[in-house]
């Protein structure tokens, strides 16, 4: 067989027409394209590198960069491994960073019962199950609801030695006041209380080397809230509603309040967006339908998505097992698994941008 004079630069070339989607920027540049090797008999391996394991063109971009390849003249064969590497930013002189922790996302609402518990653990755990390392904080200091939602007995930590530290679940890192508060047991709490608490659930547990920690927050745009933008560089946030008038108006002022903190709105889902009869298919708009989306168009934010109600998804929660683990096929899984590849996209914008900048 004849020695290829396949050349380094031929290939890079080549590659350089492969293009980020969310970045818009060719992976050779943004350096993406690692390990290259060429094989004297025409055999081309390398690693492409992205800034997410939860890309969800990931399959796409394999494809394309093989199909690029095998067109160069002297290419005979193409092994592409795909990886992923989150890069965190922070920003100089802002908020003291969590140690290992290299994105923050906040998911909120100014109004209870729309259910940004259920978003937060299964959009944790649908980055988890993308191959990130993930953390949930339960920042709802006087109602938390994590230790229920994946299965764990209120106060289970109350008589360790050790005192509250993170457990992992559904490949998750978790930690909640509620792993050392007896069920039932009232947190009454004055603001500066819980925003120490806060500080200390952040900076003094042992978070390990996590990609992405997604917070919890209580309803409200008060104390836990500031305090979260306070201690904490955020990446950005994720603002929860459901379709009624009121939840969209408690949305916006929830938008609002970010906005003031300089801190990136990423977007609004509705959840409990409509629910569909499981026996004869029909549709009901039970809390309305649509108004976060035309709020996310009239704010200029993204919308995420809609969640469907479902009562597989209160039966999960109520089993400590959150739907996307226990129904992944699910339509309200395949929901919360979009959103959780648009959040992460997003991270990755942001980073970039603020790299450029710099």
């Amino acid at each position: 067989m004849a020695e290829s004079t396949l050349s380094e630069q031929e290939v890079l070339a080549a590659l350089s027409k492969v293009q980020d989607p969310e970045l818009h920027r060719d992976i050779v540049s943004l350096g993406m394209a690692r390990d290259l090797k060429l094989g004297s008999d025409g055999h081309v391996s390398l690693r492409v590198v992205l800034t997410t394991p939860a890309c969800p063109l990931r399959g796409a971009i394999k494809e394309e960069v093989e199909r690029i390849l095998l067109a160069v003249p002297g290419v005979h064969s193409v092994s592409v491994d795909m990886d992923a590497e989150v890069r965190g930013h922070r920003a100089p002189g802002g908020p003291r960073p969590v140690e290992g922790v290299r994105h923050i996302i906040a998911i909120a609402s100014n109004k209870g019962g729309v259910g940004k518990s259920t978003v937060a653990i299964n959009l944790a755990v649908a980055l988890a199950k993308r191959g990130a390392r993930v953390g949930l904080l339960d920042a709802d200091i006087t109602g938390p609801n994590i230790p229920t939602m994946v299965g764990l007995k209120a106060g289970f930590m109350a008589e360790s030695q050790g005192g509250l530290t993170t457990i992992e679940r559904f490949g998750v890192h978790l930690c909640s006041i509620g792993f050392i508060l007896a069920r039932g047991s009232p947190t009454i709490w004055r603001g500066p209380m819980v925003g120490k608490a806060l500080g200390q659930l952040l900076h003094e547990l042992h978070w390990g080397e996590l990609d992405y920690l997604i917070v919890d927050l209580p309803p409200g745009t008060s104390d836990a809230s500031l305090s979260l933008a306070q201690e904490a560089p955020l990446s950005g946030v994720v603002i929860v509603s459901t379709p009624q008038d009121i939840s969209l108006e408690d949305a916006t002022k929830a938008v609002a309040m970010f906005d003031r903190l300089n801190v990136p709105v990423f977007g609004i889902i509705e959840n409990m967006s409509y629910f569909e009869c499981p026996h004869c298919g029909k549709r009901s708009d039970i809390f309305g339908h649509g108004g976060a989306r035309l709020t996310a168009e009239e704010l200029g934010l993204e919308f995420l998505g809609e969640i469907p109600l479902d009562v597989k998804t209160r039966e999960s929660g109520d089993a400590g097992v959150p739907v996307i683990e226990a129904y992944p096929d699910s339509p309200q899984a395949q929901a919360f698994m979009r959103v959780a590849e648009t959040v992460a996209a997003r991270c990755s914008v942001l980073e970039y941008a603020a790299r450029e900048v710099e």
